[in-house]
C-alpha cells in the first residue's frame, strides 16, 4: 500500500490532483491537510537550533536532540491536529516505554513528525522548542537574524 502525499497551492496543482484521482483504481482512502507544507527555511532554523542546543548542552548528539524535539513538542502538536497521525502513533509508538518512543524518532527508524506539518504546525513547534531550550538559558539564533542574513546574501 503506498502513500502519496501532493501539495496543492495553485489551481492547476488542484486540476492536476483531481486528474490523479480520477485515474486511481478503486477503493482508496484521502486524508486531507488545510494548509501549506512546512518551508525550508523553517527546516533550516531547525537544523540550526538543534545544532546550537546541542553543542551548548554538551551531552547530547544533534540527531539526540532532534528525536527529543520531535517526541516533546511535535508528537503532541500532531495528535491533536491529524487523526491519521494520532491513529498511527498511539498503536505503534504510544504503547513503547519512553526510552524506545526516543529512539524510534531518531535515525536509522525517523519515524515521521515535523516532515508532514504544515507551515502553522511547525511554526508551533519552533516556538515551543524555542521557548523550552531558551528558558533553560541556552541561547539560540534569533529567527528574524537568520532572515536578515538570507536577505543580504540573496541581494548581494
Amino acid at each position: 500500500m503506498a502513500t502519496v502525499n501532493r501539495i496543492v497551492e495553485t489551481e492547476y496543482d488542484r486540476k492536476q490532483f483531481i486528474r490523479f484521482l480520477e485515474g486511481r483504481k478503486l477503493p482508496f482512502t484521502v486524508s486531507l491537510v488545510d494548509g501549506k507544507h512546512r518551508t525550508n527555511d523553517q527546516n533550516r532554523l531547525q537544523r540550526l537550533w538543534v545544532n546550537e542546543i546541542a553543542e551548548q548542552l554538551g551531552d547530547q548528539t544533534p540527531e539526540e536532540v532532534r528525536g527529543y524535539c520531535k517526541l516533546k513538542f511535535g508528537v503532541p502538536i500532531l495528535r491533536a491536529e491529524n487523526e491519521v497521525f494520532r491513529i498511527s502513533y498511539d498503536k505503534i509508538i504510544k504503547p513503547l516505554p519512553y526510552e524506545y518512543k526516543l529512539e524510534m524518532m531518531m535515525e536509522p527508524h525517523d519515524y515521521r513528525v515535523t516532515s508532514i506539518m504544515t507551515t502553522r504546525q511547525k511554526t508551533a513547534y519552533l516556538d515551543h522548542l524555542y521557548r523550552h531550550f531558551t528558558g533553560q538559558g541556552l541561547v539560540l539564533t534569533n529567527p528574524g537574524d537568520l532572515l536578515n542574513a538570507h536577505r543580504a546574501e540573496n541581494a548581494a
